[in-house]
């Protein structure tokens, strides 16, 4: 595939203006740029969900116009959206085969469509998957290897994925690169988004780079091309220091957070720890190491089976969201998208969505005094664009992020909990994110951070837990530990 010179507008707002890309057959090429770079416009412009205002695409050398997902198709160019696109209520072999349904007058052949599907399924590498299973129940993780056997279930010649590790664990992630290599081997070009500069580094042979809708580079090889360079061309400035520097916590801080043996029977054994005013504590593991269960468990969104906890010595109603607020808890759940934001209501309703209480007089909301609270903290923290009124489901995933942060701000909440804050977040939000997280530490509050990235919970904790299986397998000084350490602690907890 060549693009030369692609543009779309949409109303005022220009999201491509000259981007150009060429991809080649047998290759990885990863595209790069900071949220609201224009990426999941080219990304939905060359799958046929857009069509361009100018520029040209050429496939196999001619010029071809894509102007519907089915064109796309049948040229053999599939895509794998980061938002998961399975059909709840449907099996699995009926996901992957949707569409181009193995079915004579109508009648769908089920064993023929089950077994092709277990073919596909073995090949990704989840061979024990039942194709007649109901899509719905499985994991986040396991629902992407549907998505992906669905684009191999054409005759594919390119793959375009976006941010497909996103919610794989470190072994999944290397299942799904062990995939990509088979498929490039075979000659199928992959286009490969991400923000992750180290999966790059492994998986990639070219990278294109976006910034403001154009194209900052085009086919860098990606053993040539520093990450310095690379972050430079995405932010158009440098990034010297991904994670700020920590700042001690005081000794005679007092217990913010306590966790008692606090249990959730079929999820989790009883843990106990606490976390102190200004000190952020990291719980690290892979995916499905119950670290999120153990959090909405502390915030009420799960009852506890055991077990208690206390914010500055106030104990919590177990199962009590409400209490947990009351007390002082925040949580930017993981899947902010679909738990955490109401996606067509304003930044400013957004904001203060915890925080009511402050705002009514003679019970009716004071929208003034709301616009203002969300006003300050929308200059604090630098949301783009900064407009109150604007639907929040048209920001970046940076500062919808953001957006989470600022409601706990406004609230002035004591303990706050993040469930992957930085998931979907290009390198500079990521940079400010963190900063912003530090500076919340700084000012008292206490913070736990969960991320399917070990290298940031190190980076951001002062202390960390290692998760398994609903265990804690160990403590720790953040800067005690590294990466292999954790794996280590997780490799040999999974085999005892």
């Amino acid at each position: 595939m060549e693009v030369r010179g692609l543009s779309k507008r949409f109303a005022a707002v220009q999201a491509l203006k000259g981007v150009d890309l060429d991809v080649r057959a047998g290759e990885v090429h990863c595209v790069m740029g900071q949220n609201g770079a224009g990426k999941s416009t080219l990304i939905k412009t060359l799958s046929g969900v857009h069509r361009p205002d100018e520029g040209e695409i050429l496939w196999e050398g001619r010029a071809v116009e894509l102007d519907s997902p089915a064109a796309a198709l049948e040229l053999g160019i599939a895509t794998m959206y980061q938002e998961l696109d399975v059909v709840g209520g449907l099996t699995i072999a009926e996901n992957i085969f949707l569409g181009h349904e193995r079915s004579t007058g109508g009648v769908l052949h089920v064993k023929r469509t089950n077994a092709a599907a277990r073919s596909l399924l073995h090949r990704l590498g989840h061979g024990s998957l039942s194709p007649s299973r109901e899509v719905g129940s499985l994991s986040a993780a396991n629902q992407q290897i549907v998505s992906m056997a669905r684009a191999l279930s054409r005759d594919t010649k390119l793959i375009i994925m976006d941010e497909p590790s996103a919610i794989l664990d470190s072994g999944e992630v290397q299942n799904l690169f062990r995939v990509i290599r088979e498929l490039t081997a075979r000659g199928i070009a992959v286009v490969y988004i991400s923000h992750r500069l180290e999966e790059i580094r492994q998986i990639g042979d070219r990278i294109s780079v976006i910034k403001d809708g154009r194209s900052t580079a085009n086919g860098l090889h990606v053993t040539e091309t520093p990450k310095a360079e690379l972050i430079r061309l995405m932010t158009g400035r440098e990034v010297a220091n991904v994670f700020p520097a920590r700042t001690p916590v005081a000794a005679d801080a007092p217990v913010a957070l306590e966790v008692d043996g606090l249990g959730l029977e079929g999820h989790f054994e009883p843990v106990s720890f606490t976390v102190r005013a200004g000190e952020i504590l990291g719980l690290a593991g892979l995916v499905g190491s119950q670290r999120s269960e153990i959090i909405e468990t502390i915030y009420g969104a799960r009852k506890a089976t055991a077990g208690r906890v206390s914010v500055n010595g106030r104990r919590l109603t177990p199962g009590s969201v409400s209490a947990a607020v009351g007390a002082g808890i925040g949580l930017s759940p993981e899947e902010r998208k679909s738990q955490g934001l109401i996606l067509d209501e304003s930044l400013y309703r957004n904001v203060t969505l915890s925080t009511f209480g402050r705002f009514a007089r003679a019970g009716l909301l004071d929208e003034s005094a709301e616009r203002q609270a969300a006003r300050e903290q929308i200059d604090a923290l630098e949301l783009r664009p900064a407009d109150p009124d604007r639907p929040a489901r048209t920001l970046s995933g940076g500062n919808q992020q953001k957006i989470l942060l600022a409601r706990w701000l406004v609230h002035g909440t004591p303990v706050l909990l993040l469930d992957e804050p930085t998931r979907g977040v290009d390198v500079g939000a990521r940079a400010e994110i963190y900063t912003l997280i530090r500076r919340l530490a700084a000012a008292g509050t206490a913070i736990i951070v969960i991320s399917s990235e070990i290298e940031e919970v190190l980076g951001l904790a002062d202390r960390v837990l290692v998760i398994d299986d609903g265990r804690v397998l160990a403590q720790s000084d953040a800067n005690d530990i590294d990466e292999h350490g954790v794996l280590d602690l997780v490799m040999e907890g999974s085999s005892a």
